[in-house]
């Protein structure tokens, strides 16, 4: 039998107060654990700014989240500010819709209008390069993390211009350490 990839129709939108409980709950189904679910509790706290995105279904139900916030790029010649993209869920029941490409889309046109010249991300190989994400190693640019295969650690140039010449080692919020 085939597998049919069907897209939902959906809303995708900015966090709202009323999500918070939603999106942890979100986040534990999709992982499996606890980890995610508070390390975005830790970052909404202290990562300012960030951009929380949710994707609701027809019947209000939130199907989907994605985080963004601060990243920096420690360069030779000074530190360069972007976005990092972690974690992204898609509810159990609801995977292989298309939720996750359409948060990813429109999570890089929020970050490309809020003029981000670059996003990272850590994940899957097969996956982030269809949205225009490459190792971050063609850049010169690596990861704080030892151990991260050179694939894995990917970047998505949004600002060609400010990014020109750039090279060093990325960093995720400070939070990212204190909860994983």
């Amino acid at each position: 039998m085939d597998c049919v990839l069907r897209e939902l129709a959906l809303q995708i939108r900015l966090e709202q107060s009323g999500d918070i409980e939603a999106i942890m709950r979100l986040n534990q189904l999709a992982f499996e654990r606890l980890d995610e679910a508070m390390l975005i509790a830790h970052l909404r706290e202290h990562a300012q700014p960030f951009v929380s995105l949710v994707a609701e279904d027809d019947d209000g139900q939130i199907v989907g989240h994605i985080l963004f916030t601060p990243a920096t790029i420690h360069n030779p010649t000074g530190d360069v500010e972007g976005m990092g993209l972690a974690p992204m869920a898609v509810h159990p029941d609801h995977q292989l819709q298309g939720i996750g490409k359409q948060l990813i889309k429109a999570g890089i046109n929020r970050m490309a209008d809020m003029q981000i010249p670059y996003v990272i991300v850590l994940g899957h190989v097969d996956y982030y390069p269809r949205f225009g994400f490459v190792p971050a190693s063609l850049r010169n640019i690596r990861c704080q993390w030892t151990g991260i295969p050179d694939e894995a650690f990917m970047i998505l140039v949004l600002d060609p211009i400010a990014m020109q010449n750039v090279s060093g080692t990325a960093y995720y919020h400070p939070v990212f350490e204190e909860v994983m």
